[in-house]
């Protein structure tokens, strides 16, 4: 890793470790040949966005301060993280309450579908019996 990026790439600057040692020294003694174990998981990068930064200072500290302190270095650095964000997943299935407007091809496809439970009182004989005869009624492949 040569260049830290804070905001944006235009604005890159040279890495300096002694700089950054100097930020984690402030919250817990962190050991030098340490922090260079640490970086070498990014020494493949040219460029480096700051918040990988904090985060691994925010390890190190844990492990050397504890945890408050590694909450007052997040708490120090947090402006580099941008604006707080909602993760959004996809989520595979059909958001839909009923099956009536699906074509032909859907409902065939919902209905193969394998039904799961978390706490399944079927054995797993039972249920490879139950997928083959899935398979089956759609003519699909099914391999055991």
């Amino acid at each position: 890793m040569k260049n830290i990026i804070y905001f944006e790439p235009s604005d890159a600057t040279k890495f300096d470790f002694d700089r950054f040692q100097k930020s984690l020294n402030k919250f817990a003694q962190v050991d030098g040949a340490e922090i260079k174990q640490a970086l070498k998981q990014f020494e493949n990068f040219e460029n480096l966005h700051v918040s990988r930064l904090v985060e691994l200072g925010t390890a190190l500290i844990e492990a050397h301060g504890g945890e408050a302190k590694a909450k007052e270095y997040f708490a120090a650095h947090e402006q580099y993280f941008g604006e707080k964000f909602e993760r959004l997943r996809r989520i595979t299935g059909y958001l839909v309450g009923t099956l009536e407007r699906w074509n032909d091809g859907k409902k065939a496809e919902e209905s193969a579908r394998v039904k799961h439970s978390v706490n399944s009182a079927i054995d797993d004989g039972v249920r490879a019996a139950r997928l083959e005869e899935q398979a089956l009624a759609h003519t699909v492949a099914y391999a055991s």
